[in-house]
């Protein structure tokens, strides 16, 4: 594989762990220099001393929470001119509280996930994409949204709905962008083992484990490497959206499990 991407700038949120931090490590394995930002500052420290140590490319981090705009926009105000020129935008950062009724949700759990998957979400576009306008490149704008945005399931109604608007605004976005140098992407993964369940569950371990009971499940990894390669591509070429899910996974509901 050609590497496109050796030596250009990455922007990535929620670095610290899960889909983001793969990201990281695969980025910076081809040379990748980048930005990570998250809410735990020392995990970010040790990602960055170890990227730096491994890879020989440079790494900054940005302790904020893309909830409040105040943070986000202070923060990218604030880099320096050399870290401006971002051409990769890894807008990743998102979460699931709970899996109630509709008529049941705690308002706080309604309001931290749209806050965090659909206000973090359009804060981190605003903020970045005029910068990529500025660099006069092909950048590339990959937004992670889910199977659980093309089609609702029981108990998700809140979550479900954050992720038809990630693709709602990716397919806004493309629109709004093309005639310029920007590709924008939609990533919808399916069932993916990461810290996701067991957020959405408070802790419980059996809980999040039980989702993916029965099933081969997608790692971060795995999610990393398509977004990686939907990154690398020719200029030339912009998928507007891509799924990806264990081999036994049909869609946001259907699933084979062997349990």
């Amino acid at each position: 594989m050609e590497n496109r991407v050796k030596n250009k700038i990455a922007f990535i949120t929620g670095a610290s762990s899960g889909i983001g931090k793969a990201c990281a490590e695969k980025l910076a394995k081809l040379g990748v220099n980048l930005i990570l930002t998250a809410r735990r500052k020392e995990i970010l420290e040790n990602l960055k001393k170890d990227l730096e140590e491994k890879y020989q490319i440079k790494v900054l981090i940005l302790t904020f929470d893309v909830r409040n705009y105040d943070e986000v926009k202070s923060n990218i105000d604030s880099l320096p001119d050399d870290w401006k020129n971002i051409e990769i935008l890894i807008n990743n950062a998102g979460l699931a509280v709970g899996l109630d009724k509709f008529h049941e949700y705690k308002i706080d759990d309604v309001d931290k996930m749209i806050d965090t998957n659909v206000k973090g979400f359009i804060y981190i576009g605003n903020s970045i994409i005029p910068l990529m306008l500025k660099t006069d490149k092909v950048c590339s704008v990959i937004n992670i949204g889910s199977v659980a945005g093309d089609i609702a399931y029981p108990g998700g109604s809140i979550y479900c709905s954050t992720k038809f608007a990630v693709k709602a605004l990716s397919d806004s976005m493309r629109a709004d962008l093309m005639d310029k140098k920007i590709k924008v992407t939609n990533i919808k993964p399916g069932l993916v083992e990461t810290e996701f369940s067991v957020v959405r569950f408070r802790g419980d371990q059996d809980k999040a484990d039980s989702v993916y009971k029965g099933i081969d499940p997608l790692y971060a990894e795995d999610v990393a490497e398509t977004i990686v390669y939907v990154a690398n591509l020719p200029d030339k070429i912009q998928i507007p959206e891509l799924s990806i899910t264990p081999l036994h996974q049909a869609s946001g509901i259907h699933i084979f499990k062997n349990n």
